[in-house]
């Protein structure tokens, strides 16, 4: 897949397809993603999800924040059968969309903030669009507990993690400018 240096299997490519109608068929009542051409749905959002994947080992356990419309942990999960995903967002009706969704995944979703959870038992924590997410960044640091994050942001998120004094390395997103991936371990 050109600059994202993917190779996906045809059923792969067909599965994803059916996430996206099955997410276009929601998003009029549920906002998950902002309106854009199919073209840009699978590179803005699943190709640039699917970046993460060079980032797990196999069998790795991820902990998604802010799901929303399952972005970016369901490409992850339609591309490679051996992760195990807890998605956690806290509005209830997206949570029934993520439920959907991830029916034949290894996924379980939590419908709360991520603050009112104990954190699962996991080895990567990732969040692309969560609200108010540089705000939100020292707690999501100390819930992770060390753990590995894998963030999806712009200049703003990188401010915040250097204030944070959180040690990270960010790449940059191709086809973007300005956005990155920011893998941050302790």
């Amino acid at each position: 897949m050109g600059s994202f240096n993917l190779d996906l299997p045809a059923e792969t490519v067909s599965r994803l397809g059916e996430y996206y109608s099955l997410l276009t068929r929601w998003n009029d009542r549920l906002h998950l993603v902002a309106p854009c051409s199919p073209e840009e749905f699978a590179v803005r959002h699943v190709l640039e999800s699917l970046l993460l994947l060079q980032h797990l080992p196999p069998g790795a356990r991820v902990v998604d924040i802010g799901s929303g419309g399952g972005l970016p942990i369901i490409p992850c999960l339609i591309a490679r059968a051996d992760l195990q995903a807890t998605l956690i967002e806290s509005s209830q009706k997206k949570a029934v969309f993520l439920r959907e969704a991830s029916r034949s995944l290894q996924a379980t979703i939590i419908a709360q903030r991520f603050e009112q959870v104990d954190p699962p038992p996991v080895d990567f924590i990732t969040c692309r669009a969560l609200d108010q997410f540089t705000q939100k960044l020292p707690a999501l640091i100390n819930w992770a507990g060390g753990k590995t994050l894998l963030l999806f942001g712009g200049e703003s998120l990188r401010e915040e993690l250097r204030k944070a004094n959180v040690t990270f390395e960010a790449f940059l997103i191709p086809q973007s400018e300005k956005r990155f991936l920011f893998l941050a371990a302790d």
